[in-house]
């Protein structure tokens, strides 16, 4: 009995351990958001399939390029974050109405019960990245553009504004609560969800988390979704239904980038 409970322990930490190695390589090879590439660079990934190749060359129609993002389980924050943000970059008026939005969201989330001193770090951080990517900075449009690139690929701001913006979403499941209960499948109360698969990093994101942020933030995304549904096209969604999408995200199963309209 002894040497079977043994080899079950050996073989956990083998996993464990090869789970740790694959982790690793992702981190080291893949950049927490990539450059720009041409969208045709899918089609490397999909080589002689021929559903996905008929997909991509109808998403070739509608965007020129692609931004990826490290898939780690945070990928729809960050994907979010970085591609509004370089939308606001561009619009100095909906950056000054989404900075006074931002500076008010932590007393926001205090009256709802989030600890004061939990939110803190997170809150200055996030707005530090806002501040320093204001389209009135000294050096134009590419100089901030180059500084949103920076700091979304260094690992500290990057992931204080993923947390941040998790909050945001965990706060507007809790203010809408009886709404949003409708979206949660299982036997989850909002509450349980929210500290178990909206808080937590690495987890990931459903619809549910992609309605509470645009809505709590006022900003609308269209998901391409690139799978192998019927049909020779990319279905498209917007959150929240009927808003003009500001931000573009591509869909795969389990991941997100961003995309670039044409």
């Amino acid at each position: 009995m002894e040497s079977f409970q043994q080899n079950d322990g050996n073989r956990d930490e083998l996993i464990i351990q090869q789970q740790r190695e694959i982790e690793k390589e992702i981190i080291d090879t893949t950049p927490l958001v990539s450059e720009q590439l041409p969208l045709t660079c899918l089609w490397a990934e999909y080589n002689g399939d021929e559903v996905f190749t008929a997909k991509i060359q109808d998403l070739s129609k509608k965007y020129k390029f692609i931004r990826r993002t490290r898939p780690d389980g945070n990928c729809f924050f960050r994907a979010f974050a970085y591609s509004y943000l370089e939308y606001l970059i561009s619009n100095n008026s909906a950056y000054q109405e989404f900075r006074k939005l931002a500076e008010e969201s932590k007393d926001k989330l205090v009256q709802l019960g989030f600890p004061s001193f939990t939110l803190e770090d997170f809150h200055e951080t996030f707005m530090e990245v806002i501040k320093r990517v204001s389209p009135d900075e000294a050096g134009g449009h590419d100089k901030v553009q180059s500084e949103l690139h920076k700091i979304f690929n260094e690992q500290g701001y990057s992931d204080y504004v993923v947390v941040y913006l998790r909050l945001i979403t965990s706060g507007k499941l809790q203010e809408e609560a009886d709404f949003y209960q409708n979206f949660i499948e299982g036997d989850f109360t909002i509450e349980e969800f929210r500290h178990q698969e909206v808080e937590p990093m690495y987890k990931e994101s459903d619809h549910i988390h992609i309605i509470a942020l645009c809505t709590a933030l006022g900003a609308g995304v269209r998901v391409e979704y690139l799978d192998r549904g019927e049909g020779g096209t990319v279905k498209a969604h917007d959150f929240p239904e009927g808003t003009e999408p500001r931000i573009y995200l591509i869909y795969r199963p389990g991941h997100y980038d961003i995309l670039y309209p044409n």
